[in-house]
């Protein structure tokens, strides 16, 4: 098992929601809707400065679904150039 844990603009939440569901049957998954912060290249604080937010999705994922879990984030930043999407996974015990 793999604790798969996204980091991302929430532009891109509903896209990449849509392609977990559509391509890991069963998946579930925890979201924590607001996250600021500041990134590598930019910060995301929910200010009249810095108006973005992020969000963070979590999820415990079969080992077999981490390669899908890869495809999947690579083709929402490839889509979405620009919006410091990523993508941390960590071995996981049950």
């Amino acid at each position: 098992m793999t604790r798969c844990e996204i980091i991302a603009n929430q532009s891109v939440q509903d896209e990449i929601i849509s392609l977990m569901e559509e391509h890991i049957p069963g998946v579930l998954y925890t979201i924590i809707p607001t996250v600021v912060g500041r990134g590598k290249n930019s910060y995301k604080m929910g200010s009249a400065t810095w108006p973005e937010t992020n969000f963070i999705l979590i999820s415990y994922v079969e080992d077999k679904e981490v390669p899908v879990m890869k495809a999947i984030i690579a083709a929402v930043k490839e889509k979405f150039a620009g919006e410091g999407i990523k993508l941390f996974l960590v071995k996981a015990e049950d």
